[in-house]
């Protein structure tokens, strides 16, 4: 589809917005939704070998597709103050935010939740140079049209809720590993951000990271626990045990966003040994590669430089969604494309308002609030021939994708949040013919990314 063309339909999806309710999307167009009628179940295993998972950062499902038709958005949102709560209507920015809202686990997430009636938005971490409705917004659709394409022509989530209701550290191990559990009565577990980066075993001695323990029935947080070198299993134990091949394609951890976001630098097993060196691979475009060499491994996570993250405040800012399609356009365009699965995720919600509360809570800090979730596939579940776009609906976390790579490969389960989430199975027909690909349009290509300088940033602090 050619750019002046998706400019028209984005224009025409949001003017579908004058038959919805301001509080989501429910009149919108259905033609994006199926019956869940078992159809399109098969085994991803028949039809799968390769399935990579790409992390950006930060953002609210709301903040990316609050007015995507047939999604379950909002274009306003519930504030509390003084007099009593009140709505307000969420502003249309641009994807470069000038703020960073808090979002760890005390000062954003149970502020904002505020016992479920999701009204502290415009609380203490909702102010932004005085602006105490900054974080009540929603980005342009004319700035993330790769977004957009993905998800009129693929598959859109609109209820995936991030793993544990904290920031990045824990967001980018529950990726891997589905919990961050420390002790085998399964009691505590790490929460928020380690004291010292890099948030790994590379941290300087004396860092401790926060625990979110089980007294009673509460939830408590204790702020100095343990140093940042994990011992719990992750899917990297179940690959290697079925000899399934794997990377994790990251920023460096010295000088780049890898300090933060590489999760396995906080897995003893894999920073202390071989497998540092064979199976975690900087810098991240380092994929490109590996897709052109024919040597993408069968898993593989992507973890972006800064300025490519879709993070809010810094420099760059608005290159996320070029690189994302940047991937896609990689292995859509090459001998990938029938077998691989393109998973795209927002590690947390960033601050940035959400109108649905969490279905349930659970000893561990989650379920935390909804990030986009898209999925490009060849088998990408279709509404109907003439209308490939497919919102799922259906009520996912992280472990979704956990369990759904376990399945693809056989490989068992970790029996963390795998073993109870909804596996995105459901989001692939596999009875349908593989699709041919078509370029996601973006404004910059491969070349740009690959020439990128890294930012040298002030990285990720929650």
């Amino acid at each position: 589809m050619e750019l002046p063309r998706l400019s028209a339909l984005i224009l025409l999806l949001t003017a579908a917005l004058a038959t919805v309710s301001c509080g989501g999307n429910a009149g919108a167009p259905a033609v994006s939704s199926l019956p869940q009628d078992g159809s399109h179940k098969k085994s991803s295993s028949n039809y799968i070998q390769h399935v990579i998972v790409i992390v950006q950062e930060n953002r609210s499902f709301d903040d990316l597709f609050a007015t995507f038709p047939g999604a379950n958005g909002a274009t306003q949102g519930l504030m509390k103050t003084p007099s009593g709560d009140v709505y307000v209507p969420l502003a249309k920015v641009n994807l470069k935010e000038s703020c960073d809202f808090p979002h760890g686990y005390v000062g954003g997430f149970l502020k904002q939740l505020d016992g479920g009636k999701m009204d502290g938005f415009g609380l203490g971490p909702g102010f932004c140079h005085g602006n105490t409705t900054a974080a009540y917004q929603y980005v342009d659709p004319q700035q993330i049209v790769p977004y957009w394409y993905i998800a009129g022509q693929y598959v859109l989530g609109d209820a995936m809720f991030q793993t544990q209701g904290s920031g990045s550290f824990t967001a980018h191990q529950d990726l891997i590993a589905g919990a961050t559990i420390i002790n085998q009565a399964k009691t505590k577990s790490l929460v928020d951000v380690p004291t010292h980066t890099p948030w790994g075993c590379d941290a300087p001695a004396g860092t401790k990271t926060p625990v979110l323990k089980v007294v009673g029935s509460v939830l408590k947080v204790q702020q100095m626990g343990p140093y940042p070198c994990v011992t719990y299993a992750t899917l990297r134990d179940l690959l290697d045990a079925k000899s399934v091949s794997w990377k994790y394609y990251s920023p460096p951890i010295q000088g780049g966003e890898g300090k933060l976001w590489n999760a396995f630098d906080a897995v003893k097993a894999v920073r202390e040994g071989s497998e540092w060196k064979t199976n975690i691979s900087s810098p991240e475009t380092n994929i490109f590669n590996d897709i052109t060499a024919g040597q993408l491994p069968a898993v593989s996570w992507l973890v972006p430089n800064r300025q490519n993250s879709d993070h809010p405040s810094g420099p760059g800012g608005d290159t996320g969604p070029s690189w994302v399609a940047s991937v896609v356009n990689a292995v859509g365009e090459s001998s990938y494309w029938p077998g691989t699965a393109i998973i795209i995720v927002w590690d947390d919600w960033g601050g940035f308002y959400d109108h649905v509360p969490p279905p349930f809570a659970d000893k561990w800090g989650g379920l935390g609030f909804r990030v986009p979730l898209l999925i490009v596939s060849a088998y990408a579940r279709e509404a109907t021939p003439s209308q490939p776009g497919y919102i799922s609906h259906t009520q996912y976390e992280f472990g979704s994708i956990l369990k759904f790579i376990e399945d693809t490969f056989n490989l068992g389960s970790l029996g963390t949040t795998d073993a109870r989430a909804t596996s995105i199975n459901d989001s692939f027909d596999f009875t349908q013919q593989a699709r041919t690909f078509h370029p996601i349009p973006s404004s910059r290509d491969k070349s740009y990314f690959l020439h990128q300088k890294p930012s040298s940033a002030p990285v990720d602090d929650e």
